[in-house]
């Protein structure tokens, strides 16, 4: 089970989450900030990462749902 999320990264959409992550991974890849800095990156980070797979998880979900109602004996909609 995931650990909670802060609202602030919950309410984030898929290309929000992801484009912070993207920045953040950068950042930790320069290797300037500090321990403490490059902690809470990786923590933000790990929320974000999670976010974005709450997503795809919800988008593959959706499109299972479309795909079984348009099988033949598919519940139409």
């Amino acid at each position: 089970m995931a650990a909670p999320q802060p609202a602030d990264v919950a309410g984030l959409s898929y290309e929000e989450a992801r484009d912070e992550l993207v920045k953040i991974v950068a950042e930790l890849e320069q290797g300037a900030a500090t321990l403490e800095h490059s902690l809470a990156l990786w923590e933000r980070g790990e929320a974000l990462a999670t976010r974005c797979e709450e997503w795809l998880i919800g988008a593959k979900a959706r499109l299972d749902a479309a795909r079984a109602s348009a099988q033949p004996g598919g519940s139409a909609q």
